[in-house]
């Protein structure tokens, strides 16, 4: 038999648990609006995390195990630092429950997911919006991929959806689930992504990353998988999804046609690079917008406590 033990400090229901990559810490996110950090060998709960105000939804440990990330139903995303116990940046720019966030394998990047349609990607280092991917429906789940260049995501519309976080685009939504798509997640190696839903249904999806054509679905495989005398399926499917950017190209391709592939290359790396000017000046414009908005209402304060003043 197996031997359990069990960690009671939450007053209401727990929703994510995460162990550290080291494995001496657990995190814990509940509807008692905590996250909670617990020491794994000597069975102690450490601390308390207590600023959220609404039900916090999901809580990760970042790979070095330096700070933690909190997602809630007050919409918004928080970062801690766990030595200190503070909280660094609230990341508010969600306009809807933030149902799971997640560490980028390098440590440097968060994506969320939320009820507002919407996957974000932001900077930690400085605390910076990278990406914004709006998407038809609740997003419920993310995973990056071990390589840190993609992301698969879950949906309410029962897609999965593969981002491009190199390129900033929406590379294939893959259908499968007869309805919402819950979870999500890569494997180690990240050459399968594993997915489960409403239906009852868990798809494994194998990301082929040396199929030349990795548009096409090539094979779905369908078996029954029992636990405990319960029938559940598990169908795994060979997606064609090709990750590998590095691959060669097929040596009878001409040099003309590598001439084109370059220049073309270099001209969406250029666009690419406008586009992340385009975001940061965005980025500007809404902060002086909010610090202007912010000064216009003062003045309409002291505007009004200077009428009240005169009528008195």
């Amino acid at each position: 038999k197996g031997e359990s033990t069990v960690f009671k400090a939450h007053t209401a229901t727990v929703r994510s648990v995460h162990f550290s990559s080291d494995g001496q810490s657990l995190v814990t996110a509940s509807d008692d609006k905590t996250v909670k950090v617990w020491t794994v060998h000597r069975q102690k709960f450490l601390f308390s995390l207590s600023q959220h105000i609404n039900w916090v939804r999901c809580a990760r440990f970042s790979p070095d195990g330096r700070l933690i990330v909190s997602a809630s139903d007050d919409k918004t995303v928080k970062l801690w630092d766990k030595t200190s116990r503070e909280c660094i940046h609230s990341f508010c720019e969600h306009g809807g429950f933030v149902n799971h966030v997640d560490f980028h394998p390098s440590g440097t990047c968060i994506a969320a997911a939320g009820t507002d349609n919407t996957v974000k990607v932001w900077d930690v280092r400085m605390n910076r919006l990278l990406q914004h991917y709006q998407g038809n429906a609740v997003v419920n789940s993310l995973s990056f991929h071990p390589s840190g260049n993609y992301l698969v995501t879950a949906s309410n519309d029962s897609t999965l959806k593969i981002l491009d976080l190199l390129e900033g685009r929406l590379l294939y939504t893959l259908h499968g689930h007869q309805g919402p798509a819950t979870c999500v997640a890569f494997s180690r190696a990240g050459d399968y992504f594993a997915s489960g839903g409403s239906d009852e249904q868990v798809m494994v999806w194998r990301t082929n990353f040396d199929a030349a054509d990795y548009g096409e679905v090539l094979k779905t495989q369908k078996s029954g998988a029992s636990v405990n005398g319960t029938q559940h399926n598990l169908v795994e499917t060979d997606c064609g999804v090709h990750l590998n950017k590095t691959k060669t190209q097929d040596s009878g391709r001409t040099h003309e046609q590598q001439e084109e592939d370059t220049s073309l290359a270099n001209a969406l790396e250029h666009i690419m690079g406008q586009l992340d000017v385009l975001t940061q000046t965005v980025s500007i414009l809404e902060q002086r917008l909010t610090l202007t908005e912010d000064k216009l209402k003062e003045c309409l304060e002291n505007q009004q406590k200077i009428i009240q003043n005169k009528a008195n």
